[in-house]
């Protein structure tokens, strides 16, 4: 990764962390002193934040960093496996908010919530949601899964304020209407749900190395048959490398080159790909000599 990307990743990072622990201590603090419970565990629940936070922070030290010996290549499958654990965050966080949800839906609060109680939730909603809206654009320009899976994670805080705010303004002007918290934490849970098994399914397929979809391949052989001197191509493979796609493929040239001149082609063909192609990190290109009943180009 681009050194100017891993500091985009640690800017808008490390600003989230700040402004998840301002919020979860106001929050907190908000809901005890307003005497909302609704307020409180949102609170708590932005303490999550945190440990995502730190995981990148942690993890785009090490995804970052080129190829080496051990890692011939590279280390972008670090991102893939902090953006599943993010994942499986979320979908742990959405399953407890629809527990406490449905567990909550008997209860009556014994006394109306504060106006501050009220405050907090509105402003965890707006404050999270520029985070997210800050990191998800950052995220996809430098194609970082593990800061689109925080972002979602933002706003997942974000959303889990909406019944909270409900909640407390029901509480505070309609005392009746207070099932509307449950209501709402249950709508939450499920955008929390499919958020998170749209990241992490994209990441635990890269990990179990399945190949890139159809149009992906199609583009690689579009722009490898697009070489002079290739004659044809077989055996296109490719594997998920963090944000990218490693290639390898077979390609076919007049049988009576040098060596040299099918290095030469190789070495086109790379250059090709990896200038033009889709989120294309690494090529192999191995050289074979073509049958006499393929045409040339």
């Amino acid at each position: 990764m681009h050194p100017d990307n891993t500091q985009q990743i640690q800017r808008v990072t490390w600003i989230g962390l700040v402004v998840n622990l301002v919020l979860s201590a106001f929050k907190i603090g908000a809901g005890i002193v307003g005497c909302s419970q609704a307020v409180v565990a949102d609170g708590v629940h932005s303490i999550s934040d945190l440990a995502t936070d730190i995981m990148v922070l942690v993890g785009v030290r090490y995804w970052s960093e080129p190829p080496d010996r051990r890692h011939p290549y590279g280390h972008g499958r670090i991102e893939t496996l902090i953006t599943t654990i993010l994942a499986g965050v979320l979908i742990a966080i959405g399953l407890g908010l629809g527990w406490n949800a449905i567990a909550s839906i008997p209860n009556h609060r014994p006394s109306p919530p504060g106006a501050i109680a009220l405050a907090a939730a509105i402003v965890s909603m707006v404050s999270k949601e520029v985070l997210y809206q800050w990191s998800i654009r950052v995220g996809r320009t430098v194609k970082s899964q593990a800061l689109v899976a925080n972002a979602w994670h933002h706003r997942s805080d974000a959303l889990s304020s909406i019944p909270a705010a409900i909640a407390v303004a029901a509480a505070r002007f309609c005392p009746e209407w207070a099932f509307l918290d449950a209501i709402g934490a249950i709508l939450v849970t499920l955008l929390i749900l499919q958020a998170g098994l749209s990241i992490g399914w994209p990441a635990t397929q890269a990990l179990i190395d399945r190949g890139a979809p159809e149009p992906v391949l199609k583009a690689i052989a579009e722009l490898a048959r697009s070489v002079t001197g290739v004659r044809h191509l077989h055996a296109i493979r490719t594997r998920s490398m963090g944000h990218g796609w490693a290639v390898d493929l077979h390609v076919l040239v007049n049988r009576d080159l040098t060596v040299e001149e099918g290095h030469n082609i190789a070495g086109a063909v790379k250059r090709t790909l990896l200038e033009n192609g889709p989120d294309i990190v690494d090529v192999i290109v191995h050289i074979e000599p073509a049958p006499e009943r393929i045409g040339t180009k």
